[in-house]
């Protein structure tokens, strides 16, 4: 069974990438929904922990996939010889997390948001953290396929790669 690029990085170098590019950053996205609920629960009330830890997972979570990004897109994407549009939807569902989740880091910095009221920016980061959950799932769902089910064939594939050598 073929796999895409997002299972081939999960499964090399094992348990390291999966670790790097899974289990750290879902782990964090975990922690921040929680906290997001907890946050928007007690909105009102003096229990500011849950909105103080809600703000910190914000932040690192958005540093460090956005590490993840650069890392990938500088040293794997431009070398990738794509598996079809399944594979295309997993790589680049992944890569698109940053956006939601680098603008919750800038608007916990304060960079975004500036003139909105505290409820404005309360749905703003549900509404950025929802958008996160819904790329990082259609990564997982189309990371999950086996490419060659829509369409890719791994025969195109060595035939390109005996022609162009």
């Amino acid at each position: 069974m073929s796999m895409t690029h997002y299972m081939e990085l999960l499964a090399t170098n094992q348990p390291w990438n999966l670790i790097m590019y899974m289990v750290i950053p879902v782990a964090l996205a975990e922690a921040l929904v929680a906290t997001e609920f907890f946050t928007v629960f007690l909105h009102g009330t003096k229990d500011t922990a849950w909105r103080t830890w809600n703000k910190w997972i914000g932040i690192v979570l958005g540093f460090y996939f956005l590490g993840i990004f650069l890392n990938l897109t500088i040293t794997v994407v431009p070398n990738i010889e794509w598996r079809g549009t399944a594979d295309i939807l997993a790589v680049g569902s992944y890569l698109a997390g940053v956006i939601p989740l680098f603008s919750i880091t800038l608007l916990e910095l304060g960079f975004i948001g500036k003139g909105k009221s505290e409820n404005d920016k309360m749905k703003m980061h549900f509404v950025l953290l929802t958008v996160f959950l819904v790329v990082a799932h259609v990564a997982m769902i189309f990371g999950m396929v086996d490419p060659t089910i829509m369409g890719w064939s791994a025969d195109n594939t060595m035939e390109n790669m005996q022609h162009n050598m």
